[in-house]
C-alpha cells in the first residue's frame, strides 16, 4: 500500500484515525499495531511471516543481551547476523551469484526472489533496537507487542525515516495526541502529498523518457535536462514521503526527527550528507562509523572509516554496482574536502558561489549512476553530459523532451528546493489572515494531489528497492 494512492488516503487513513480516536489510550498502541500489520500485509500478505520473525528474534536477543551478561556481546553478534542474513538473502543474492558466475566462470542459477519491501528500513530499525539494549542506552523491551509496533510501525515503515529506539522509546510508551499535533501532521502530510504527486511524478516522466534512450539518441543539452529533472525527482519523492511519515506519525502522537533539510543548497558533499536522508546517515554515523573510531584516530585510519561508511551506504542503497560507485562517489568527495578543507566556509560570495556549483555538479553526476541501469551506461551518460566529442552547437542543440506544463513544473521544483516556503508551517495562529490563505493553498495542493492520484497512470515508488 503507498501513501500516494486512493486506498491509503480515503479508506485506511480515515479508518485507522477513527478507530484510534476512538478506543482509550491502553489501546491505542494495539489499534496502530493492527493497522501497520495489514498495511504491510496488503501487497504480499506472505512476507509479513519475515517481518514477525524478525520481531520474535529481535525481541529474544535483545532479552539475551540484556540477561546473559557473560555472553552479552555474542547474543548480539549472532541475532544481527541473523538480521542481515534476511537482507542479504533477500536484496543481495542473486547480485551474489550473478558476479560469483562472471568471477569463477560457472553457471549458479538464479533464484526468483521478491524482496520484501521495507526490509531495509525495518532491519537496520531491528538492529538500532538491539545496538542501544547491548550499550545500555535504552532499557529492553520486555513488552513484545510494544517492539512489534515500534519495527512495524506504518507512518516510516516503506518510505523512511529510519527511525532509531532511543528517539521513539518513550513515545511508544507515553506520548499525547493533541490538536495542535493533528493539525501539523495534517499541514504536513499534504505538502509531502504535494511533493511526491505534483512535482516528483512530473519530473519522473522527464528524466524516464530521456534515461530509456540509448545516449546516441540525445545531446549534452538532453542529458543535464534528464539529470537534473531525476535529481529533482528523488529529492521531491524521497523528501515527500519522508514528509508524509512525519506527518502521520504526528497525527498519531509520535515526533519522528527531520529526514530532508534543503540539501541542494548545499556547498559541500560534507554538509549535503547533513542534509540528505539525514535519519540514514545519522545511523551509519551512530553504529558504524564512530565504532570504526570515527575521527578519533590516525589521519589514515579516519579516510578508511569514511571509505567503509559509505561503501556501506552505497551498497544500502541497492543491489548492484551502481550503488556501490554511487556510494564511493560521495566517499571520496567526503574525504577529498576533508584533506584540503573545501568544505569549510572561506567566505567571500565567489567562493561560496563555487563551492555550491562543486557541489551540484558532484550529486547531479552520482544520481546518474544511481538511476542508470548499468555503469556502463552512467559511463556513456556523463560522457554525453560534458560534449562526448559533440560539436558546440549540437551540444546546445534544443530537442522536444518536455511540454510546457512540465517546463513551468521544472523551474517550480528548483524554486521549492530552496528554503523560501520554510515557515509556512510555523505562522502564528494570531495571524489570522496570513493562516487562512496557508490554509486555503494547502486545501488546494491536497486537491490536485488527489486530482493527480485519480487520474494518473504514473506513480513509480522509487522505495521499492528497499
Amino acid at each position: 500500500m503507498l501513501f500516494s494512492s486512493m486506498v491509503f488516503v480515503f479508506l485506511f487513513l480515515p479508518l485507522t484515525c477513527f478507530a484510534y480516536l476512538c478506543v482509550n489510550t491502553r489501546l491505542k498502541n494495539y489499534v496502530l499495531l493492527i493497522a501497520s500489520l495489514i498495511f504491510y500485509a496488503w501487497g504480499e500478505p506472505r512476507y509479513l511471516a519475515i517481518m514477525l520473525l524478525t520481531i520474535i528474534i529481535n525481541y529474544w536477543g535483545a532479552v539475551a543481551i540484556a540477561s546473559i551478561q557473560k555472553f552479552r556481546k555474542l547474543c548480539l553478534i549472532v541475532t544481527i547476523i541473523v538480521d542481515l542474513s534476511f537482507l542479504i538473502y533477500f536484496k543481495y543474492f542473486n547480485f551474489l551469484i550473478d558476479n560469483l558466475n562472471r568471477i569463477v566462470f560457472v553457471d549458479v542459477p538464479f533464484r526468483d526472489i521478491i524482496m520484501p519491501i521495507g526490509i531495509s528500513f525495518y532491519t537496520f530499525q531491528a538492529m538500532s533496537y538491539l545496538i542501544d539494549v547491548y550499550r545500555r542506552e535504552v532499557k529492553v523491551q520486555r513488552d513484545i507487542l510494544k517492539l512489534a509496533l515500534y519495527i512495524s510501525l506504518f507512518p516510516q515503515l516503506v518510505a523512511g525515516p529510519i527511525v532509531k529506539y532511543h528517539d521513539v522509546e518513550q513515545q511508544i510508551n507515553r506520548r499525547k495526541v493533541d490538536f495542535a499535533k493533528v493539525s501539523l501532521g495534517i499541514k504536513r502530510f499534504i505538502i509531502g502529498l504535494a511533493k511526491k504527486m505534483l512535482l516528483a511524478n512530473m519530473m519522473g516522466e522527464v528524466a524516464d523518457k530521456i534515461f530509456s534512450q540509448s545516449v546516441e539518441q540525445f545531446n549534452s543539452y538532453i542529458a543535464w535536462v534528464g539529470a537534473i529533472a531525476y535529481s529533482l525527482q528523488l529529492f521531491y519523492d524521497f523528501s515527500g514521503y519522508s514528509d508524509m511519515a512525519i506527518g502521520l506519525g504526528l497525527i498519531f502522537g509520535f515526533r519522528f526527527l527531520e529526514n530532508f533539510n534543503y540539501p541542494y543548497i548545499s556547498k559541500s558533499i560534507t554538509e549535503f550528507w547533513r542534509r540528505w536522508h539525514i535519519s540514514l546517515s545519522t545511523w551509519f554515523k551512530e553504529y558504524l562509523y564512530v565504532p570504526l573510531g570515527g575521527n578519533r584516530v590516525s589521519k589514515l585510519r579516519n579516510y578508511f572509516n569514511l571509505f567503509v561508511v559509505f561503501l556501506a551506504t552505497g551498497i544500502w542503497h541497492g543491489a548492484s554496482w551502481n550503488f556501490v560507485f554511487w556510494g564511493l562517489w560521495h566517499g571520496f568527495f567526503i574525504i577529498f574536502e576533508k584533506i584540503t578543507g573545501w568544505n569549510k566556509n572561506k567566505g567571500g560570495r565567489g567562493i561560496r558561489f563555487a563551492q555550491h556549483l562543486y557541489c551540484i555538479l558532484v550529486f547531479v553526476i552520482g544520481w546518474v549512476m544511481f538511476r542508470a541501469d548499468n555503469m556502463a551506461y552512467a559511463v556513456q551518460y556523463i560522457e554525453k553530459m560534458f560534449g562526448g566529442g559533440e560539436t558546440v552547437e549540437k551540444m546546445l542543440a534544443y530537442d522536444y523532451y518536455y511540454d510546457n506544463l512540465e517546463l513551468i513544473v521544472f523551474v517550480v521544483s528548483i524554486l521549492c528546493a530552496m528554503p523560501i516556503f520554510d515557515k509556512m508551517l510555523l505562522i502564528n495562529p494570531a495571524q489570522k489572515v496570513v493562516c487562512a490563505l496557508v490554509n486555503v493553498w494547502l486545501i488546494v495542493l491536497f486537491v490536485l494531489s488527489w486530482g493527480a492520484i485519480a487520474s494518473s497512470t504514473y506513480n513509480p515508488f522509487i522505495y521499492f528497492r528497499f
